[in-house]
């Protein structure tokens, strides 16, 4: 597989990408240096990513990533999920500087299924309005017309997929946060019901949405 100039990277979805791993025709490596540059290259017009994790990326994709069904396959983190040690602002201001000690359950799962997390994407302001323009980091541009919305509140994951900037990207929804912005980005998107997917550590109001993804390919949610 050659990544140089994103000619296969660009177009194949998380399973895809998991299979050239475990058959050895790409690298962890690889993969996240392709999502590195992607990002480098489109996200100054998009802003999607807000916070970039090259270096653990890297670090661990040379190690030959984690073990698991999407061993090496980069993807980015909703600003909204709990991951110890690393800024989660929920696209507030007022918590632009937050830095929890605890992983939720359902980030604890994504890291476990293989996948690499090379940084964090634009939110709504705690999630709570259906566009992606925060105070704090300001609009995710639409990849298709970058004049308009790319929906929200999961706007800078779907923008992310929606560009080529990885297959699959972390997104939640409570009242539409993962299926507008996939119907706008034009990828896929889908809210499991509540009580399928953990929501620990959450507050009350937390347990109102759900977490999954918005993806280039239909078998990647299956």
């Amino acid at each position: 597989m050659s990544v140089s100039g994103f000619a296969e990277y660009a177009t194949c979805d998380a399973v895809g990408l998991a299979e050239l791993v475990e058959r050895g025709e790409v690298s962890p490596s690889e993969l996240v240096e392709a999502a590195i540059e992607q990002v480098e290259q489109l996200n100054p017009q998009l802003n999607a990513v807000v916070a970039k994790h090259y270096d653990s990326a890297r670090q661990l994709a040379g190690e030959g990533g984690r073990p698991g069904p999407f061993r090496g396959v980069p993807i980015l983190i909703k600003d909204l999920a709990l991951v110890e040690g690393d800024v989660a602002t929920f696209g507030s201001v007022f918590f632009r500087d937050f830095t929890p000690d605890v992983t939720s359950e359902y980030i604890r799962r994504v890291l476990a299924a293989g996948f690499i997390p090379i940084g964090r994407t634009n939110s709504s302001e705690f999630g709570l309005l259906p566009t992606t323009e925060p105070e704090l980091h300001g609009p995710t541009k639409n990849p298709w017309s970058v004049e308009h919305s790319t929906g929200g509140s999961s706007g800078g994951a779907a923008a992310a997929v929606a560009a080529g900037i990885v297959p699959m990207a972390h997104a939640s929804d409570g009242g539409g946060s993962i299926r507008i912005p996939a119907s706008i980005c034009g990828v896929f998107g889908l809210k499991p019901s509540r009580g399928r997917m953990p929501r620990y550590p959450a507050s009350a109001a937390d347990y109102v949405s759900t977490d999954l993804a918005v993806s280039r390919s239909v078998r990647d949610l299956s």
